[in-house]
């Protein structure tokens, strides 16, 4: 496992996928850091398209790389969008990681995610356990698009000597969550749900599963400042796992998030529905050999978590209820007859 000092001051860096959860801390972390910050939208160029990469590169050449752009989403949509999770994936490693070796850059961070893992490894997850034995076949197609990042990483650092590094985290949650009713991940779903149902006065919320699933969770926010602390101190080809090293039932994961919420109803579960893996913890033992750790705490976590989905609500009714206004007034004025007599607004 080795160590190498790099300076992020005074560097040019790229956060690959700025606007989603991970991008989004990754950029308020970065803030704290003397870097020129580069950024670039998907309509102006999708990740997974070669060319666009390949000449977005060439123009900028960013000297750091973050690479946490990624189609990501819960059990749902891993086991829906299956294609579309596979090929989306591969596309954005790939064509990110050859572009950042065609023009020189100094260090690239590759995003894997903990379900590279198999469904049935020995806990907590060791990062030599990928590639031990089969993976959980709800989000196989993300895996193996991730695993295959991991491996071109490992690659480019092996045949190119390439300062490319690969994390993989723990669930994660926080500002900038998708709350998507159907494609959330389980914190963010449970957070809707029990803030929807303590709004309407509901007496009973259902979770899906049994309940029984243990999981580990992390606030993006750590997650962001240990890949600030990865990218300045570490470089290997050993991935790196990242996480806070304890885990929790989902049925003890809906009891807190319920009471973060003010939720007093009844809690059921809906058996119908995939579990998933039976247990995902991770191994940090490689981190915090590195001296990193996590410090905000599940409670305090879920309780941020909670204000800034109340605040990002408001904000979205907010631009809604503008656009409706806006659209009310773009109405009213190409009407020709709303002069309160009858008569065009703008006649001559």
């Amino acid at each position: 496992m080795a160590s190498a000092a790099f300076e992020l001051k005074g560097k040019t860096v790229f956060v690959g996928g700025h606007r989603g959860m991970v991008g989004s801390a990754l950029m308020r972390r970065l803030a704290r850091e003397q870097v020129d910050l580069l950024t670039v939208s998907r309509s102006e160029v999708d990740l997974r398209d070669q060319a666009a990469v390949t000449a977005w590169f060439a123009a900028k050449r960013p000297q750091a790389v973050f690479l946490a752009a990624a189609k990501v989403g819960g059990i749902v949509a891993n086991n829906t969008l299956r294609a579309e999770f596979l090929h989306d994936n591969l596309a954005i490693s790939s064509n990110v990681i050859q572009a950042a070796h065609a023009n020189r850059c100094e260090k690239l961070m590759f995003f894997g995610s903990s379900c590279i893992y198999p469904r049935l490894a020995p806990q907590p997850l060791r990062e030599d356990s990928m590639l031990t034995g089969p993976l959980e076949p709800t989000n196989e197609p993300y895996a193996i698009a991730k695993i295959a990042g991991i491996k071109l990483a490992e690659a480019y650092r092996s045949q190119y000597g390439a300062d490319f590094i690969s994390v993989m985290p723990t669930n994660l949650y926080g500002p900038g969550d998708n709350y998507h009713p159907e494609y959330s991940h389980v914190m963010a779903a449970l957070i809707r749900r029990f803030h929807e149902a303590k709004i309407a006065g509901g007496s009973n919320v259902v979770v899906w599963g049994t309940g029984k699933p243990r999981r580990e969770f992390l606030y993006v926010d750590d997650l962001a400042d240990a890949c600030i602390h990865l990218m300045k101190t570490y470089s290997s080809p050993e991935p790196v796992n990242i996480g806070t090293g304890e885990d929790i039932s989902i049925a003890e994961l809906s009891l807190m998030v319920a009471a973060a919420v003010g939720f007093r109803g009844e809690i059921s579960f809906d058996t119908s529905r995939p579990d998933g893996t039976p247990r995902k913890l991770l191994d940090v033992s490689r981190l915090s050999g590195l001296g990193w750790r996590a410090t905000t705490s599940l409670k305090e976590g879920i309780q941020l978590a909670y204000r800034a989905f109340r605040a990002e609500s408001d904000q979205r009714h907010k631009c809604d209820r503008l656009v409706h206004e806006k659209e009310a007034c773009i109405t009213d004025q190409s009407n020709p007859t709303n002069d309160p007599n009858g008569r065009p607004s703008h006649s001559r």
